[in-house]
């Protein structure tokens, strides 16, 4: 489904004009849905109406004279609830209004999605059959992903009028990435590239020349068939214009030359993939560079073809072997959630990550696992990797690539110290995080992952603290339906129960992109994410915020954090959609009450708006991460300047302090989410401020309930005042260290340098 949907965007944005992407579009999507009826509505503000513009299956000559009034039918209905209708009998529905004119009297099943850019509805997108159908989930995720896919495409052409290093010596090397999960691994790199991405192919050399030379062809023939039966089934069904194109893929592989090539590549010591990627890179970008429009777009079909013939190699090839190694170090490009599901447990060390960011989904389920990763390595050459000895040491963002032996005894030390540590503290973990002096710090988990790797957690913590939705989303190739949702979180809900489970709305944009919704800026902490996302698209978030609200049905221990926040009338736009949610749930018979909410406090603006934020909402969860980030205007991810990024820069403790004393005047309960939340002496730094509950992932939960069972409140405020006097994050950092060693504590910290 992924793919279709890339195809499909690709075509539309390679349209000329307004009119041929509307064509493109409904003509794909009823082809992908295997539906009847695809047709475009879009909205005239002049008229205040939803115009027909383009169909595939209704009487054309209704194209442009079809308006329905925004309300009026079943189209007006869902520009006017902004929200999809999927009806199996379409004419029983009492908003259906006939009109001759379309011929759709014949058609029974409808589904209907809105088409919606920065708040602005530009259209309806409506499928429809003939025959009674239910269009399914995954019919009403794919229209709804696709929709919100075209809402940029259709504003532009709208607004316009138109619709490494190649080696390494043989000693050890050093390479510095992205802390994004603590943690040290010493083990064997398995190197992995993505299926069917010609960028990410690693350089191997061949061990058996002519048995690489045979699957190049064997994979190719494997490509001429599909493409030969691909054209025959669709003969019928598209204009001899579009099958020409069949035509031109086979022409392109009989051609002797391109064969030719890759053999000479191989032959010249680069394996079978490794050449081909070689090879077709090399034609695209001549045919990218060439003034002609027509070779240009050949360029297309060049790269098409060498991922049909690289996806048939990488079936045989081994980069992904039967069996991992102890102790394995997986190094892609960019880990996907499903390649480190291949791995293991037993058998997995660390991580490596050459993109990604110390937020993306695979990190998130990384720290929840307690495994190391370090990411953001740009220099690391990877494709020379397979098979090396490294140390990964996720706590400083290091990779030693073959290390002496002198650094793996010192290495070997600390893990194994760690281990200790961790096997010391299990015996107090379901005693309560209370100080000696009897002040109860309430620990809660942050989580996104399926509930049997958090749920043994029950009766060591006081809730979910973060439950971060947008995993569930960033694992598919769709924006998940509302039944989806639903039972995933019910599962998290029932699980937990009656302990309290904040459910943060999406939070996409900055370093978490979807795969099938790329959010491509300039400045992406800057830009569009968080509720910006999610208010522009309203569709998604209520189909959310209805599956979070049905599945808190009898339990009631939801509660609902929005985050990016930075105006008071986003809070108040997401507080209507929430009691609109409620109440269509009433009127379904499904009556929910109105859960906690809460605002999440990462953007400094809110902190000057904290009063008017409390009249609001019921809760305040600070995000230390993005806190940090903005206050110091420092990205985390830079590998350039991540040394500039300390929670514990006075700035920032000022501010948190600052936070935690209007919170508790204002009467609001405020807690941590974060890093700091996660680190003892950071957790003691919170409690000495004023903050009564720390929310943090997993792993970090036996080392900060130690440090808060061993360390009085009293000592925890005097702390506070002391480190609120210094002057740069190094001097707190070093009184810190000290106050720890002084606790007897200082075993609970990472290794120091």
């Amino acid at each position: 489904m992924l793919d279709v949907l890339r195809r499909i965007i690709q075509e539309v944005n390679s349209a000329r004009s307004l009119d041929a992407a509307l064509s493109t579009m409904v003509r794909r999507i009823r082809k992908a849905m295997r539906t009847d009826v695809c047709s475009f509505y879009l909205f005239d503000a002049e008229q205040d109406a939803l115009v027909l513009m383009e169909t595939i299956g209704l009487r054309t000559q209704a194209v442009g004279r079809v308006a329905l009034p925004v309300g009026e039918g079943l189209v007006g209905t869902v520009a006017r609830r902004e929200e999809p209708l999927n009806l199996e009998d379409a004419q029983a529905h009492p908003s259906f209004r006939y009109f001759e004119a379309t011929g759709e009297e014949r058609y029974s099943s409808f589904l209907g999605v809105p088409i919606i850019h920065q708040r602005r509805m530009l259209g309806v997108l409506v499928v429809q059959q003939a025959e009674r159908r239910r269009y399914d989930e995954a019919d009403e995720a794919f229209l709804v992903t696709m929709a919100a896919q075209l809402a940029g495409v259709l504003a532009h052409a709208i607004a316009t009028g138109g619709l490494t290093r190649p080696s390494l010596p043989g000693g050890q090397a050093t390479f510095i990435g992205i802390a994004a999960s603590p943690g040290m691994a010493i083990g064997e790199a398995v190197v992995l590239s993505p299926p069917a991405d010609l960028d990410s192919v690693p350089d191997l050399v061949p061990t058996d020349v002519e048995f690489e030379i045979e699957r190049l062809q064997l994979a190719i023939g494997k490509v001429k068939e599909e493409i030969r039966a691909a054209g025959e089934r669709l003969a019928n069904r598209i204009s001899a214009q579009e099958l020409a194109l069949f035509e031109v893929y086979q022409q392109m592989l009989g051609e002797a030359a391109l064969s030719q090539e890759v053999e000479k590549r191989i032959r010249e010591g680069q394996w079978a993939p490794g050449a081909l990627a070689d090879v077709v890179r090399r034609h695209v970008q001549y045919l990218e560079r060439v003034n002609d429009d027509y070779l240009k777009e050949r360029a297309a079909d060049v790269r098409d073809l060498g991922r049909r013939v690289l996806a048939h190699l990488q079936e045989e090839s081994p980069d992904k072997p039967d069996e991992y190694p102890p102790n394995t170090i997986l190094i892609g490009d960019e880990i996907s959630v499903a390649l480190l599901g291949e791995v293991p447990r037993e058998r997995l060390g660390g991580l490596i990550s050459l993109r990604g960011s110390s937020n993306s989904h695979v990190a998130i389920i990384a720290r929840a696992m307690g495994i190391p990763l370090v990411s953001g390595m740009v220099d690391l050459p990877m494709p020379r990797l397979g098979g090396a000895r490294l140390v990964l040491d996720g706590h400083r963002g290091r990779v030693f690539v073959r290390p002496t032996p002198e650094l793996v005894s010192h290495y070997q030390t600390l893990i194994d110290e760690e281990l200790a540590l961790s096997e010391m503290l299990e015996h107090e973990q379901d005693l309560p995080s209370t100080t000696p002096d009897n002040h109860e710090m309430v620990l809660m988990v942050n989580t996104g992952l399926a509930v049997d790797t958090v749920a043994s957690l029950k009766s060591r913590i006081g809730g979910v603290g973060l439950y971060r939705t947008e995993v569930p989303f960033m694992i598919t190739e769709r924006f998940p339906g509302e039944q989806e949702q639903t039972r995933l979180y019910r599962d998290q809900l029932s699980s937990f129960a009656p302990l309290p489970v904040v459910m943060r709305t999406l939070d996409i944009g900055g370093d978490k992109d979807l795969p099938y919704f790329p959010i491509e800026e300039a400045n992406p902490f800057l830009g569009w994410r968080g509720i910006r996302v999610t208010l522009d698209h309203p569709e998604v978030l209520m189909v959310q915020l209805r599956a979070m609200l049905k599945a808190s049905q009898g339990l009631n221990n939801l509660q609902i954090l929005l985050p990016m926040v930075t105006t008071i009338d986003e809070v108040d736009d997401a507080l209507k959609l929430i009691d609109r949610a409620i109440i269509e749930l009433g009127e379904e018979g499904g009556a929910v009450e109105r859960p906690r909410i809460g605002v999440m406090l990462e953007v400094p603006a809110t902190l000057y708006q904290l009063a008017a934020l409390a009249r609001r909402v019921d809760f305040f969860s600070v995000g230390s991460n993005d806190l940090t980030q903005y206050l110091l205007a420092v990205d985390r991810n830079n590998p350039r300047v991540a040394d500039l990024y300390d929670s514990c820069h006075p700035a920032v403790l000022s501010a948190l302090q600052r936070l935690a004393t209007e919170s508790a005047q204002l009467g609001v309960p405020a807690s941590v989410c974060g890093e700091l939340a996660g680190d003892p002496a950071g957790a003691l730094l919170l409690m000495g401020m004023g903050f009564d509950t720390l929310s943090m992932n997993a792993p970090s939960l036996p080392r900060v309930r130690a440090a808060i069972r061993r360390v009085t409140y009293q000592a925890a405020t005097q702390l506070v005042e002391e480190t609120l006097m210094l002057e740069s994050p190094t001097a707190i950092r070093r009184h810190l260290a000290e106050r720890m060693q002084e606790w007897q504590l200082a075993h609970l910290l990472p290794p120091q340098d």
